[in-house]
């Protein structure tokens, strides 16, 4: 009988097998990497880009093609921050990174009220800082570790709040046309997430250095969906494929779909008349065997 230490590295072996696959599969199914790119791994020292660094450096070890990570962490200036964690993490496991210092917290404290969220602000500044990053240091790709789990709460979020149907795409351009983002982890779930990184004992930062509050909409979003995760299990998974198999025509966005010009095509009209004159055909025929039986 396999000691508990084992049976632990085989369940450990068998979780990170599955990320592996998953992530492969949203790399290949959305192009996010290709021979040569550069990829800018973000890592906030959250367990999602931990896990999300990790699975790229354990897949990059095998794969067919030749590309480049770099793992880079903005250091936002919050009262606290742990700044030698990631550095020392990083030189242990060999990976190349670097540390963006720009101090958005005073900013964000100046600008936002007291007992105001500062999430809104203080993620606008980062994508900024980050986006210049890539720009100036010639990245081909922008990796972000949102998840699935991610992805479907902003679909909610703004379908109950925001009254769009749109959530987080595996990979974007950015407006200005000039970044590609890649969400690797995109086909991912947080619970297999959260079990790897525990796992791994990788050093998490605590995310409410900033004191801000709570994301209340979305904290609600996810009880709701994890609820629905324990009572109806499958639920998320059929969720995520459906917007993965998206119908315009059967939607009422008429920036999306041409429904004003909306008609029967030729062809439609050609069975119908040729329908039309089968019946003809048909009804004339039945009245004639009439005639001759009289």
């Amino acid at each position: 009988m396999p000691s508990p230490l084992r049976r632990q590295q085989v369940n450990l072996n068998k979780l990170q097998k599955r990320l592996r696959r998953e992530v492969g599969n949203a790399i290949v199914d959305y192009n996010m990497i290709e021979q040569g790119d550069r990829v800018m791994v973000c890592l906030s020292g959250g367990k999602d880009s931990y896990t999300m660094l990790d699975i790229l450096c354990s897949l990059q070890r095998s794969a067919p093609i030749d590309f480049e990570l770099v793992a880079v962490n903005l250091d936002q200036g919050h009262p606290g921050y742990p700044k030698h964690m990631l550095p020392d993490y990083l030189r242990e496991h060999g990976v190349a990174f670097d540390v963006i210092d720009v101090d958005t917290y005073s900013t964000v404290k100046r600008v936002i009220p007291e007992n105001k969220t500062m999430c809104g602000l203080c993620s606008r500044l980062r994508r900024g800082i980050l986006y210049r990053y890539a720009g100036d240091h010639g990245m081909s790709k922008i990796a972000l570790g949102h998840h699935r789990d991610d992805i479907i709460e902003t679909l909610f979020l703004n379908l109950f709040h925001g009254g769009k149907l749109k959530a987080m795409p595996p990979k974007l351009r950015s407006d200005d046309g000039r970044h590609i983002v890649i969400r690797p982890l995109a086909y991912c779930r947080e619970k297999d997430i959260t079990r790897y990184a525990q796992a791994r004992a990788f050093p998490v930062i605590p995310c409410d250095l900033c004191g801000s509050q709570e994301n209340l909409q979305r904290n609600l979003i996810k009880g709701m969906l994890q609820a629905w995760d324990k009572q109806f299990p499958g639920r998320l998974e059929t969720i995520f494929r459906a917007l993965q198999h998206v119908a315009p025509s059967q939607l009422a966005d008429r920036a999306l779909f041409d429904f004003a010009g909306l008609a029967r095509s030729a062809t439609a009209n050609t069975k119908s008349s040729a329908l039309q004159a089968e019946n003809r055909i048909s009804t004339w025929l039945e009245r004639h065997d009439s005639v001759a039986l009289g």
